[in-house]
């Protein structure tokens, strides 16, 4: 079964984080997986309209 995590992270600790989700799981051996990196313009808190940064 093939599983998925998504992190939601700020942009200044993005790097901090790759690394160690990398030196957590590397095998060096194929099945390894990936990991994508990609921005989020926004963030919207339906409850209270908070954007940004807040809404996470």
């Amino acid at each position: 079964m093939e599983k998925q995590v998504e992190l939601i992270v700020k942009e200044t600790e993005a790097e901090k984080i790759i690394n160690a989700i990398r030196e957590a799981v590397r095998t060096g051996e194929i099945g390894d997986r990936k990991i994508f990196v990609s921005s989020m313009d926004d963030a919207i808190r339906i409850r209270t309209g908070e954007t940004g940064e807040t809404a996470i």
